[in-house]
């Protein structure tokens, strides 16, 4: 397999039968896959899994017994991966499965995509996700000395040898801050994409869901960023 995109899922019962049927339409090629990791899940979502991954060749699985974060599901998925390239999404629906196949033929095409790292850059949100966005975008690029603008669109792809040069990377959401930051004091060529990005089709955000949630996202943020800073 060429590529095998790791997509944690927390509680997305609901999304992961229409994540795969999405997938199903849109793949055109058979090096490509997708690694579901049940992460830790509380709801139906491993019987879901169980019943439907039969039906998907493209697709595996495997769970995370305890949720353990954001990050964690997304390394445990990394980890198990045997893949060329690697990458991450999200299983909520508000990234299209197909931004993978546009954001994978974009790292593909590149003169060396080995150093490249290929993430997408969301557009459509709501106006006040979109100001928070912008103001924690300005923060970390003053602070770190690098660009970096909308950390946590999705997708993120990259060669294999990029992940084995990560040294203990984040287990919640400062992994994507990790890994563009990463890249680009590696010395990666980091290529941004539009992607859409509207509502979500069903369930709620395990993390942004109102004012009190966003202020403790940007305290651990920047907490991380003091290490992040210190660290590399």
């Amino acid at each position: 397999m060429k590529l095998q995109v790791t997509i944690p899922c927390y509680n997305e019962s609901k999304n992961i039968p229409l994540l795969l049927e999405r997938f199903h339409k849109i793949l055109n090629r058979n090096d490509i896959g997708i690694l579901l990791v049940d992460n830790g899940s509380t709801d139906n979502s491993p019987s879901i899994i169980r019943e439907l991954l039969p039906n998907y060749s493209f697709a595996e699985s495997i769970r995370v017994e305890i949720n353990q974060g954001y990050g964690f599901g997304i390394l445990s998925g990394l980890r198990h991966s045997k893949s060329e390239y690697l990458g991450w999404t999200h299983a909520d629906m508000q990234t299209d499965p197909f931004d993978i196949l546009r954001g994978f033929e974009l790292l593909e095409s590149a003169n060396q995509p080995q150093n490249v790292y290929v993430k997408g850059l969301r557009r459509g949100r709501p106006i006040f996700d979109e100001f928070f966005t912008m103001g924690m975008s300005i923060f970390e690029s003053i602070y770190l000395g690098a660009s970096l603008w909308d950390i946590n669109g999705q997708p993120n792809l990259f060669h294999r040898s990029f992940f084995e040069l990560w040294e203990n990377p984040p287990s919640d959401f400062s992994l994507d801050l990790y890994a563009i930051y990463t890249a680009k004091i590696k010395n990666r060529e980091v290529k941004r994409f539009q992607v859409n990005f509207p509502p979500r089709v069903h369930g709620e955000s395990s993390w942004n869901n109102g004012l009190s949630s966003k202020w403790k996202f940007i305290k651990r943020t920047i907490d991380f960023s003091l290490k992040l800073k210190k660290g590399l």
